[in-house]
């Protein structure tokens, strides 16, 4: 591998509740302010556009319909306005975006994570495989056809989001193929400080695992927004910390101080020769993999609701069947040799 530097940024957005407008004009500020900054490649959060169901974590099923069809209004199609809007920027900036959106396809929305390539072309379009207990109220699932790195103009890029990461099949699905920068999301102000812990753990463990870097973004709530997402002053807790954007090495170790409050850039520059250090030492997928005992079978089918199968072949023409008196004549004609035969 030529040894090479990316310039990466994870930023800790901070969406607008009401607008999907609103966050996307915020997510054109950070790639403006970005590539101000020279960075080749930016990771969002989680469904960041238009934002979050942080409703679905603190409201019953049966009284979040008004919050569930409001997301729906703003949730956008793929491809739409808002991704016209991202690839241009991407494009105008030579920036490989990677970004979160809540994708709707017609009655049902999806976590889908959108990868542009520099030149503003839609490299990658996953979903979820599987969103996570609250959010199955949310979201419909996702399948094995976006389990898979894409080539861009900063190197071989995967991508998961969230809890996808204690799936270790989907995590070594995409180690398998190589990744060089894994890109992972999660929604930020959630949980409480517990959250932000264990995610780091997660990532820098798989920076380790796979021998890539890790450029994670999440979201962040004002004091402001928690209080109008809480149902109650007592639920508003559930929105405390959470936050962990940071970006890791193939050694695990940080290349800048993580963001944890606030909103922000995290900005490092990725020397691909770590990965080649990682690598000449544990390779998991390679030198260290055990291929004979232990492998990965994946189902790339992408699923549909409607498969059409192909054409029938006409069907053969039956024998016609002889005339009655022909049939007559050959039956009796049967019986007389076989009666000469005794």
């Amino acid at each position: 591998m030529t040894a090479r530097k990316v310039r990466a940024a994870a930023v800790q957005l901070n969406p607008e509740l009401d607008s999907a407008d609103g966050t996307v004009s915020r997510v054109l500020e950070a790639i403006a302010e970005a590539a101000r900054e020279s960075v080749q490649l930016i990771v969002f959060p989680e469904t960041v556009v238009p934002y979050y169901p942080y409703f679905s974590f603190v409201t019953p099923a049966v009284t979040m319909g008004a919050a569930h069809l409001k997301l729906y209004e703003h949730a956008p199609t793929v491809p739409g306005p808002v991704t016209d809007a991202v690839a241009a920027a991407a494009r105008r900036h030579g920036m490989v975006v990677v970004l979160g959106v809540n994708e709707r396809d017609h009655g049902t929305l999806y976590n889908t994570q959108l990868v542009f390539d520099a030149d503003g072309a839609l490299a990658l379009k996953r979903r979820k495989i599987t969103p996570t207990y609250h959010e199955r109220m949310v979201w419909g699932m996702g399948d094995g056809s976006g389990l898979r790195t894409v080539e861009t103009a900063v190197g071989t890029v995967g991508a998961l989001a969230c809890w996808e990461h204690y799936n270790p099949l989907a995590r070594y699905a995409l180690m398998a193929q190589h990744e060089q920068i894994h890109c992972s999301q999660f929604p930020g102000s959630l949980v409480g400080p517990i959250f932000s812990e264990q995610m780091e753990v997660t990532m820098r463990h798989h920076a380790l695992e796979s021998g890539c870097f890790v450029v994670n973004a999440t979201a962040w709530l004002t004091p402001e927004q928690k209080k109008a997402a809480a149902p109650s002053p007592d639920m508003e807790k559930a929105f405390n910390g959470g936050c962990y954007t940071a970006i890791i090495s193939p050694e695990g170790k940080h290349l800048a101080e993580p963001l944890r409050d606030g909103a922000g850039l995290v900005i490092a520059d990725l020397d691909f020769a770590l990965i080649d250090k990682r690598k000449r030492m544990m390779d998991s997928v390679g030198h260290y993999a055990r291929p004979e005992l232990l492998s990965l079978q994946l189902d790339r089918r992408a699923t549909a609701p409607l498969a059409e199968l192909p054409a029938a072949t006409a069907a053969p023409k039956p024998m016609p069947l002889p005339a009655a008196d022909g049939v007559e004549s050959a039956y009796m004609s049967a019986i007389a040799s076989l009666m000469g035969k005794h």
